[in-house]
């Protein structure tokens, strides 16, 4: 019996992928609970179909996310933060406080899609990712200086 998963099943599919399984197990378990459904010529195009309209949007928003990269790939942005002595920040510099800093230049950024590896507690210079896409990742600087 062949059938299109609607979810993602371990060990057997993906949403979106016709399988062929023992009808006894399409039957009496993955249509009943909703994990798939009988695949029909009609059911096949619309999901052929389906899939040509997700491949394309994933294909603009990966072009999108290469644009917003080469703005904004090797630039330097410099955040002003409350030191102590020996460079030490009272806090640290956080993802929604570099992503304020990058707005402010005219690229918006979602603070969700920069990527620290450590937390930023003390002055210098930094290379932070930036992931707009998960194939797409670019690079920035980030300055910390006292606030005088």
């Amino acid at each position: 019996m062949k059938v299109i998963l609607r979810k993602d099943i371990a060990n057997l599919g993906k949403a979106g992928d016709i399988k062929e399984v023992a009808s006894g197990y399409g039957r009496n378990y993955l249509i009943p609970k909703g994990l798939a459904f009988e695949a029909t010529p009609g059911r096949i195009k619309d999901i052929k179909m389906h899939k040509e309209n997700i491949d394309k949007k994933t294909m603009r928003e990966i072009n999108e996310a290469k644009e917003l990269a080469e703005k904004i790939a090797g630039k330097v942005f410099t955040i002003q933060a409350k030191a102590g002595e020996e460079g030490r920040l009272f806090g640290s510099v956080t993802p929604s406080d570099i992503a304020k800093v990058i707005s402010a230049e005219g690229i918006n950024v979602d603070k969700r899609k920069i990527v620290l590896e450590e937390h930023i507690k003390s002055l210098g210079s930094y290379t932070v990712q930036v992931k707009f896409h998960p194939e797409v990742a670019a690079a920035i600087n980030i300055n910390v200086e006292a606030l005088e």
